[in-house]
């Protein structure tokens, strides 16, 4: 039976993985247009199990050479010469099903043992291009993880061979050499820096600015994740309505492969310990899947927080994003910005940043308010001490934590002024919720209503959610307003129930809950 992966390449005949077919023909024009180019993508997004179908669907057309930089040691990148026996290894091992010239092979083995006067990477070079003269199909180089290569000088001057070559070609129909040649990792090799150069050699950016855009979205779509759960059902008939849980999977993930195959993974092999395998595989046991990612200390959320802290004001601007709803305008020539998007923590929707999926942002707002609730944070200790009295036969009480929040900020800080931030209001909330639903529910903020005057938090307890609108007191007929959206919103979800927390400046204001009924619609109004 088929396993989830998430570790390595996905195998199709080992794996339930999403059909990559329409990805790798649209790379496959790329590779017949001849065009040199990178696939840069965040870690745990698909490159290396997309490598692997790309290599095997070119191959009636094309020999491909596909190699992996991370088989080659840091030693090896430190002199061209090593470099060079290092590369022309990989070849011999690589290549064993290809049809390299006996001559070819011949000269690799004497680049490698050669004790006097070691090979260069021009001598490489002219062999390769003797290869792709003599080939009967054209020859594709496909290197996996130069990430390990770009902090070398001599990877740049490899990338200056492979520039030189391309460039020949161009210019003379009759010269023959890669057909393509593409480069997979992390980095944007098209815009490294050359901060490895003497300075005064310095230069802004690779020799790799030959390369073509890289533009072919590599996220998983809802209908490709539906087909993936179609074969999970033929084999193991839960009963899941596939269509419907593949929005949901998406919704969370945005189509992040290690995500969705994790969430998948969790349901497979861990949430269907507690529940049938039936049970598991709906809405309720997607929140369970969530929870338990959400408490990992994997690799990829390890990697996000590493690279978050390497860019302190990138950290500032998006917790201002998540804290305060503000707007960062996208701006491809900030450096930060640049990062991470390269790093897969953010993305550019329609011009403005935001975070790259759902389970990043709540894995961002548990970071910063732990960090507030290692302050000893009293909003947080006080939902900590009061959380039994909200929970009534496996149900919210979402009305009465309305009230006790309240009253808890009445007593600490006493009536609101001017000073009051809408921050202030959204965190001290999110603190004082926090500890009543964890470790049972998740909750996570809507990013299509979250800006300076609003935020919706969308809370998912035992299969059962729960809307609560947090928005500053603009007067009586922004309140209407309010009112109005969050029924249309409740209708979005299928919820007659909803809750509304104002933060209100008038000296006059009712302080408390109360009931408020909007057509079919009960809402619950908090006013502090």
């Amino acid at each position: 039976m088929k396993k989830f992966n998430t570790t390595a390449v996905c195998i199709p005949s080992k794996h339930y993985m999403v059909d990559l077919s329409e990805r790798v023909k649209e790379i496959k024009r790329l590779v017949d247009d001849g065009k040199y180019f990178t696939i840069n993508r965040a870690r745990q997004y698909g490159k290396t199990t997309t490598i692997k179908a790309l290599t095997e669907y070119l191959k009636p057309d094309y020999d491909v050479l596909s190699l992996d930089f991370q088989k080659i040691s840091a030693a090896s990148f430190r002199t061209e010469e090593k470099f060079v026996q290092a590369f022309c290894r990989q070849i011999l091992v690589r290549g064993k099903s290809l049809p390299i010239p006996g001559t070819l092979k011949a000269e690799l083995q004497e680049y490698i043992s050669r004790k006097e006067n070691k090979a260069v990477l021009d001598e490489l070079f002219f062999s390769l291009t003797e290869w792709c003269e003599g080939s009967e199909k054209p020859v594709v180089l496909i290197i996996d993880e130069v990430d390990t290569a770009t902090n070398n000088q001599v990877f740049l001057d490899f990338l200056a061979q492979l520039r030189a070559d391309y460039l020949e070609r161009e210019d003379d129909p009759e010269k023959k050499a890669f057909q393509s040649v593409i480069l997979a990792g992390v980095t944007d090799v098209k815009h490294i820096r050359s901060k490895i150069r003497p300075e005064d050699e310095h230069k802004e950016n690779s020799p790799w600015n030959i390369a073509a855009d890289f533009t072919i979205d590599m996220s998983l779509s809802e209908n490709g994740i539906k087909g993936m759960l179609d074969e999970y059902e033929v084999d193991h008939h839960t009963g899941m309505d596939t269509a419907v849980m593949a929005k949901s999977i998406r919704d969370y993930t945005n189509g992040y492969p290690f995500l969705v195959s994790r969430i998948c993974q969790l349901l497979d092999e861990e949430v269907s310990k507690t529940m049938s395998l039936s049970e598991a595989w709906t809405e309720s046991g997607i929140d369970e899947a969530v929870k338990l990612l959400l408490a990992e200390n994997n690799t990829l959320f390890q990697t996000l927080t590493k690279n978050l802290n390497n860019y302190p004001y990138l950290k500032a601007s998006i917790r201002g994003i998540l804290m305060e709803g503000t707007r960062l305008t996208w701006n491809p020539d900030q450096e930060d910005i640049v990062q991470m998007q390269m790093y897969g923590l953010i993305r550019n929707d329609h011009n403005t940043v935001r975070i790259a999926n759902r389970i990043f942002e709540t894995r961002l707002y548990n970071l910063f308010l732990s960090d507030e609730e290692l302050k000893s944070n009293v909003f947080s200790r006080e939902g900590e001490l009061a959380k039994n009295q909200f929970i009534t036969e496996g149900r919210l009480n979402m009305r009465l934590i309305l009230e006790k929040f309240i009253k808890t900020y009445t007593e600490i800080c006493g009536p609101l002024v001017e000073r009051f931030k809408e921050k202030d209001g959204r965190e001290q909330f999110l603190l004082y919720l926090k500890p009543i639903i964890n470790g049972t529910g998740n909750y996570y903020i809507e990013a299509q209503t979250r800006d300076q005057t609003r935020t919706d938090v969308i809370v998912d307890y035992l299969g059962k959610q729960y809307i609560i609108e947090l928005k500053i007191w603009r007067g009586e007929r922004y309140n209407a307003e309010g009112e109005k959206q969050i029924s249309e919103y409740l209708d979005y979800w299928n919820l007659n129930t909803g809750y509304m927390l104002s933060f209100n400046f008038n000296k006059n204001k009712e302080q408390g809950v109360k009931r408020v009924e909007i057509g079919d619609k009960v809402l619950f109004e908090g006013t502090v």
